[in-house]
């Protein structure tokens, strides 16, 4: 049985972590190299509590999931409140109030005639229903062989099967699997008059083979944090109208709030055909995802021939508890001023960050609603790395050649002002090492 190794800011670690450790296989992650995980025992607000009683400021919210910060009385509250009631029942054939009313909201947000929800359980999951609606579309309106997605280099959709081909396939962590998944059509966002081009005489030359295109609305998130324009997805919108296709936008990282915006294709003034929902869905406490459909393509579905039905249902597919938790999320994006609280965010985050771009070795600094980073020439030894963070009292995981943070949007200036003076002293050790 393989041990992970010695992490030596786990002081005295508990005993179900040195049981544990060897047991669990932990996400993207090296076990034989990588120091045992920290063991974490409370969340509050924007903070970790270790086993040994430190404390650390969370600069991930959790993969971008604890928008409300940790442990929000309102949303415990609510989930509290239906584990009495009901926890699960099946939408085979039933329903509950909580899925009801979290479709109907969600349908109200959303922009345009988005207004057709399926949940199931994890983002990865909400894109690969929404590629299957994709293709079952074109079949239930008799065009065969439109089966084929065009994604974009840098972009990051999830890692089953499906995801992985309209991943990045060159500098995702993906690669191990050409061969194995799906070959899709990989082009460049059409960022500039050039690119635009480029793309439509693309679109023009595989149209007939497409089914649709997917993208990250304004940030790549986990393809390295890159940032694109409003103008970039009208151009996508337009393409797509004028070569027929459906647009499927991830909303995964991007949605409720982190870029300023509920969410970022209204922010653009577009809507697309398709858009996928997780992460801070539930604020943090519950594992959830939507794929949300416009009218027309919720019709193709519909008829007296059953197999014009879509023919997918995940066990928890609108889980009660989830569901519960995410309409008490959304009640405090109405009831408490998260966008403003984003706008003060990212207005600290420029100034903060500002003195970065001196540091030798810095390619980047860019800010984008709650989202700050720091691009290098080079990372250097990220376990290492990971452990300098730690040992200034903040939780920060940098991938690739990023430093980057997406806090709780609920975070003050002072915790915030932590972090990004983490990022600035580890920034300049990296430099200097």
């Amino acid at each position: 049985m393989s041990v992970p190794p010695a992490n030596p800011l786990v002081n005295d670690p508990p005993a179900w972590l040195s049981e544990g450790a060897p047991h669990l296989w932990l996400p993207y992650t090296q076990m034989q190299t990588t120091p045992m995980a920290l063991p974490v025992v409370r969340t509050d607000g924007v903070r970790l509590t270790l086993a040994d009683g430190r404390e650390l400021i969370d600069g991930t919210s959790s993969w971008w999931t604890a928008a409300h910060g940790y442990n929000h009385p309102h949303i415990r509250a609510a989930v509290t409140a239906q584990l009495e009631k009901m926890p699960h029942v099946m939408l085979g054939g039933l329903a509950h109030e909580p899925a009801c009313r979290l479709a109907t909201r969600l349908s109200a947000l959303l922009p345009g005639d988005l207004g057709h929800v399926f949940f199931s359980e994890s983002g990865s999951v909400s894109v690969e229903i929404a590629m299957k609606i994709a293709v079952q579309y074109w079949i239930n309106n008799g065009t065969r062989g439109r089966t084929r997605f065009v994604a974009f280099k840098g972009g990051y959709h999830g890692d089953t099967l499906a995801t992985m081909s309209v991943c990045d396939p060159d500098e995702g962590m993906h690669t191990l699997f050409k061969g194995a998944i799906a070959e899709q059509l990989i082009a460049e966002l059409p960022t500039d008059a050039e690119k635009t081009a480029a793309l439509d005489a693309f679109l023009a030359a595989h149209a007939h083979q497409v089914a649709a295109v997917v993208t990250e609305p304004l940030v790549q998130g986990a393809g390295g944090m890159r940032f694109h324009d409003a103008e970039t997805l009208r151009r996508l919108r337009a393409l797509c109208d004028k070569h027929g296709m459906l647009l499927i936008l991830d909303e995964i990282f991007t949605g409720f709030a982190r870029t300023g915006s509920m969410f970022a294709c209204a922010a653009a003034g577009i809507v697309p055909d398709i858009v996928t929902l997780s992460k801070a869905l539930t604020g943090g406490t519950m594992a959830l995802a939507a794929t949300v459909a416009r009218a027309p393509v919720f019709e193709a579905f519909l008829g007296a021939d059953g197999g014009r039905a879509l023919m997918h249902g995940p066990t928890y597919t609108g889980n009660a508890l989830a569901c519960a938790a995410a309409n008490a999320s959304l009640d405090l994006f109405e009831s408490e001023p998260r966008l403003a609280q984003v706008a003060a965010i990212a207005d600290q985050l420029t100034r903060e960050l500002a003195p970065a771009r001196a540091i030798a070795g810095v390619r980047d600094v860019r800010v984008m609603g709650a989202i700050g980073v720091i691009e290098l020439e080079r990372m250097g030894d990220l376990n290492a790395i990971k452990q300098r963070f730690i040992e200034e009292g903040v939780f920060i995981r940098p991938f690739g050649n990023i430093v980057y943070i997406t806090p709780p949007l609920v975070i003050g200036s002072e915790d915030l002002a932590r972090l990004t003076g983490a990022m600035l002293k580890i920034t300049a050790e990296i430099a200097a090492s």
